[in-house]
């Protein structure tokens, strides 16, 4: 395929499709009930940004959020950190995901390596998370206790969460491909006093048994009370190495014959979940979301933004590790369906996934760049194979999606899809950037800020730039951004992560441009930004080259800086398998920076590696192999338990020997 320009137009909403859409029953509520009347998204982004309390205001009023004790005052001030929301409001997220359900409509589809696809209706899923709650308040928790779970992407880890929350207690989550110190790193900080866990799992074709590493776990946490299995990888699972464990068919066994769920009302600032940072320098941060930050910002995000409605059938390819797991979750508050997979997503091969896509009647296909740069790459065309006629909107994210990634959608998923890029990131477990079903979509690029969310693109002198590539900030105050991080008693961590540099506002450490049409275009990390005689580039840009090359599977690049002023830029490539690094390679790939980026971005030198090294959700350690390369010990900038492939350090740090 070949390359397409940024910002061509591919596709636009016909008029009914924007008239049955969410957002547009939201913009006409807002005439009627407030008398505001916005001609374009712009506008009403406009509106929402520089009247956040009224906005978010008007969203409690609209998805009719239900209060135990009502609100007085939206928000306490502007200042950030420090901003609390609905203040004297006391809510129950679970009690949101249950309020309308329909008992016998399905609530999740869900399917892995390991088991066939089957549906769960919302009656089965009431009853089985009022049995689990019974479980824990047995097993003494009350709100605020930690509930941890070792767990796959499975059914019942939506039940398990679901009782936690609707306790007031809190959850935090790890997929089991995490490694034992990993797992540690997290878990130890925040005291669990419940774990729930699997045995193991299948990826690829491949069974792992973790009953040693779960065994591990447990030892190295001392207010551990009780341990619940679920015997996943094999159906007799031997659990004899835990300490009192107790099996998942006896922590949901039903004894009433109509089982409620009791809600603890807890403040609207009060903790839902704890996610965990990357975690590739120290132990990971401990990042804590609120109930009611979380509740408002996902019925907003995923009602207006992603378009869910109770006909829906939304998916998105994650793990337990992944904040988009607890994204796709969030999906029950719209009445959608969910579709949970636990799996390699290309096993037993590029197909699985779009199979799944016709199997279940898919209508949202949530993914990230990476697989679709896969499925480019080794010539999948879904279309030719699969009956996708449900399918409306595919969605990306965890790496900025280069424009022949939207092109190949439209060739060889469907033509008339609505792409949405998106992005936003674990500290605010949403989407800053992301999609709206009113707007056109262009070429490699995001359809619009979100609604509420004040994003500007800002240049070194803190000013907002348009159509040029800044540093990517948050100028209001946002629900869904951190309370605050475990442990963090003085806020200095939170502090440092977010507000050092612009003080009063967050900066993400993502380069921005914001285009005078409202869109927006991610350029990758600002920190691994390459600086050739002053011109600056994101990374992104280079691999949108790269990828082009077909021999190539994968690449990383670097910009070093060297003691006489300059700098050297590395580029290390994943060849395909059957390809090797030859000189025509290495011309071609020269060749397709120099005209696609700029003569003074081509690499200084290009090498060969086995693997990448990557974080457990698949992000490359750009940071960090810079650092390395710079001579820092690996060990100082690089949290190996933090990492899917560890041994691919070993190059770097050679590397860094010879660079040196």
């Amino acid at each position: 395929m070949g390359t397409i320009k940024e910002g061509t137009l591919l596709w636009e909403p016909r008029d009914n499709q924007k008239q049955n859409s969410n957002l547009y029953k939201y913009m006409n509520w807002l005439e009627s009930e407030m008398n505001l009347t916005f001609n374009d998204y712009q506008s009403l982004w406009k509106w929402s940004t520089d009247y956040i309390e009224d906005f978010w205001e008007s969203i409690w009023n609209y998805f009719e959020i239900q209060a135990n004790q009502p609100y007085k005052n939206v928000l306490t001030s502007y200042q950030m950190p420090g901003t609390k929301w609905f203040p004297e409001a006391t809510i129950n997220y679970t009690e949101h995901i249950f309020r309308n359900r329909q008992e016998g409509q399905t609530a999740i589809i869900h399917t892995s390596e390991l088991r066939p696809t089957s549906e769960i209706t919302w009656k089965q899923l009431y009853r089985e998370t009022a049995a689990m709650q019974k479980t824990l308040v047995n097993l003494g928790v009350t709100k605020g206790d930690r509930v941890v779970a070792y767990t796959a992407n499975i059914y019942e880890t939506v039940v398990a969460f679901l009782a936690t929350a609707s306790l007031g207690a809190i959850w935090s989550s790890a997929s089991p491909d995490f490694g034992t110190q990993s797992v540690i790193d997290r878990f130890k900080q925040i005291e669990p006093k419940v774990m729930i866990t699997v045995d193991g799992y299948q990826y690829g074709g491949k069974k792992f048994d973790r009953t040693d590493v779960v065994a591990a776990i447990q030892s190295e946490l001392p207010t551990l009370e009780a341990t619940i299995t679920i015997p996943y990888l094999q159906s007799n699972a031997n659990f004899n190495q835990l300490k009192n464990p107790i099996s998942w068919d006896r922590a949901i066994e039903i004894k009433e014959k109509q089982p409620e769920i009791r809600y603890e009302h807890v403040s609207f600032n009060d903790p839902l979940w704890i996610l965990f940072s990357s975690g590739t320098t120290g132990k990971p941060k401990p990042i804590v979301q609120s109930q009611g930050g979380i509740l408002i910002e996902h019925l907003k995000s995923l009602t207006l933004h992603v378009d869910l409605g109770k006909n829906d059938r939304f998916f998105w390819f994650t793990t337990t590790g992944w904040m988009m797991w607890n994204f796709l979750i969030g999906g029950l508050l719209t009445g959608s369906a969910i579709i949970l997979y636990d799996g390699n997503p290309a096993y037993p091969n590029h197909h699985r996934l779009w199979e799944l896509a016709e199997e279940t009647k898919m209508t949202v296909f949530g993914t990230s760049a990476s697989y679709i740069i896969s499925c480019m790459k080794n010539d999948i065309k879904p279309a030719e194979k699969f009956d996708l006629s449900n399918l409306s909107s595919i969605s990306s994210t965890g790496s900025p999606l280069p424009p022949e990634g939207f092109q190949w959608c439209y060739d060889y998923v469907k033509e008339n899809l609505w792409i949405a890029s998106a992005s936003g990131g674990t500290d605010v477990c949403t989407a800053f950037i992301l999609g709206a079903p009113t707007l056109p979509v262009h070429a490699g690029e995001l359809q619009c800020r979100g609604l509420g969310a004040k994003i500007e693109s800002f240049d070194d002198n803190s000013q907002a730039i348009i159509d040029e590539v800044g540093e990517l900030v948050l100028t209001e105050p946002f629900p869904s951004m951190p309370i605050y991080f475990w442990n963090d008693k003085d806020g200095s961590r939170l502090y440092e992560s977010y507000f050092d540099v612009f003080p009063g506002i967050w900066r993400h450490g993502d380069y921005l441009k914001v285009t005078s049409r409202g869109t927006c275009v991610i350029y990758g990390r600002s920190d691994a930004t390459i600086n050739r005689g002053g011109i600056r580039i994101g990374t992104s840009e280079i691999y949108r080259a790269v990828d082009q090359v077909k021999e190539v599977d994968d690449s990383l690049i670097v910009d070093v800086p060297l003691a006489n002023g300059d700098s050297s830029t590395p580029l290390f490539v994943v060849m395909k398998e059957g390809s090797r690094l030859s000189d025509d390679v290495k011309h071609a790939i020269k060749k397709q920076i120099r005209s696609q980026c700029s003569p003074r971005h081509v690499p200084t030198g290009i090498f060969e590696v086995e693997d990448l090294p990557k974080t457990l959700n698949g992000k490359k350690l750009e940071v960090p192999i810079k650092k390395i390369l710079m001579g820092k010990p690996a060990d100082q900038v690089v949290n190996k338990g933090s990492m899917v492939n560890a041994e691919a350090l070993d190059y770097f740090v050679q590397f860094s020997r010879q660079l040196v």
